[in-house]
């Protein structure tokens, strides 16, 4: 799965700070170099995933009806039930995500007594941080039921293991798995699309050119056929799947500024860094992230063409860039802004959030030394973006919930 391709070398000025030789920036791994800031620093993951909080509550309902629907179907009596969440990361969501499973099934009679619950991710994930919250975890379920079951009620106890690899690939043996669950991740791409001339960006804008849209489109379709694929064969007949990513209003992927302008200011930051002789054009023009935004128009392609799934829901649900700024919307009609000191705070928080999920393919790219300056910038254009704002720049997220076929 490659990562990003080199262009050939020009000849520009030395840059005063740092040079990237051409080794440096060939040939990547996604499933090598992708991963979420790691740690409880104020740039890691774990202090920067609301607005991921925040899918996975308004996933919610969802994600019970389909563990609902499933444990009340004739189709099978599990006793041993098998839970997988793709894309798990670092950060204490996969745990919320488990107490929100373990609810619903204590929430009617069913023969489930044993949880296998299986947390993936890439390689380079920090699975430890989350193996160090099990105890409390663990603990605080205890309490819970405790508190509120049923005397003659079974408490499961969730058996969490780790599975690290792509879910592009196999994960899990045949027909071993139940309900799949993944929130944020399928956005991402195997690979940025071959033969990428997007000179300037570093995904899709308005000034890309319709082959580069056309490139990201038939990826996403490909991976996300791939996935579907070895899903299919790893989910028991009629076993379910709920899965939220990001997406877009509009068949045109340019149309809706929510979807692709936190990446185009990204790369101004960037370019601001090439102004400064801290490193060269080439090297932004040769950068392109393995993000696509699908809709759902491309969604229900795939799903038509690789046939394994029914699809039982697919809806669309908005979400603010902050989710961490309920004092922006104080007494302001329809969430406009107010233009007060408040923006700097949001334009922080946003900027995180991208800092979080970017930054280890930026750093491999371009090298860790101006990872600070660039975010330094990028949450000073954030910020001015959303002081222009009359309203909350929004996120589009799917959620879709799929029934495998029997």
């Amino acid at each position: 799965m490659k990562f990003i391709k080199s262009q050939p070398r020009t000849t520009p000025a030395e840059p005063s700070y740092i040079d990237r030789s051409p080794d440096r920036v060939g040939e990547m791994e996604v499933t090598q170099i992708l991963h979420m800031n790691n740690g409880d620093d104020e740039t890691s993951y774990a202090k920067n995933s609301t607005v991921q909080r925040k899918t996975l509550s308004i996933a919610k309902p969802i994600i019970e009806e389909a563990v609902l629907e499933l444990l009340g179907s004739n189709i099978m009596a599990i006793e041993s039930m098998g839970i997988a969440d793709l894309g798990c990361s670092s950060g204490p969501n996969t745990l919320l995500l488990i107490s929100q499973i373990m609810d619903a099934i204590h929430a009617i009679p069913s023969k489930v007594t044993e949880l296998r619950v299986f947390l993936n991710d890439l390689f380079s994930n920090d699975f430890n941080s989350i193996f160090m919250s099990l105890p409390s975890f663990y603990q605080k379920l205890k309490q819970d039921y405790d508190n509120s079951r049923d005397p003659d009620q079974h408490v499961i106890n969730p058996l969490i293991s780790a599975v690290p690899g792509s879910f592009y690939g196999p994960l899990f043996p045949r027909k071993s798995v139940h309900f799949v669950h993944s929130s944020f991740s399928l956005h991402w791409l195997s690979q940025v699309p071959d033969g990428l001339n997007n000179k300037g960006n570093i995904y899709i804008s308005k000034s890309s050119p319709q082959c580069v849209l056309d490139a990201y489109s038939m990826q996403f379709q490909k991976d996300f056929s791939v996935f579907l694929r070895f899903r299919a064969q790893e989910i028991a007949e009629g076993g379910r799947m709920v899965l939220s990513f990001m997406g877009r209003p509009s068949t045109d992927p340019t149309a809706d500024q929510g979807t692709f302008y936190q990446f185009e200011l990204l790369a101004h930051a960037l370019m601001d860094t090439v102004s400064k002789g801290l490193i060269k054009e080439e090297m932004v023009n040769s950068f392109n992230m393995p993000y696509y935004t699908s809709c759902a128009e491309e969604l229900n392609l795939v799903l038509q063409k690789e046939g394994s799934f029914i699809k039982d829901r697919l809806e669309a649900f908005e979400v603010n860039w902050d989710t961490g700024g309920a004092d922006l919307d104080h007494n302001m009609p329809n969430g406009a802004f107010d233009h007060d000191q408040t923006i700097t705070s949001s334009g922080q928080r946003v900027a995180n959030s991208i800092r979080v999920v970017a930054e280890s393919m930026l750093e491999s790219h371009f090298g860790k030394e101006i990872m600070d300056e660039v975010f330094k910038k990028y949450t000073e254009l954030v910020s001015k973006h959303l002081s222009n704002s009359t309203t909350r720049p929004k996120y589009t997220v799917l959620v879709t919930s799929l029934i495998r076929k029997i």
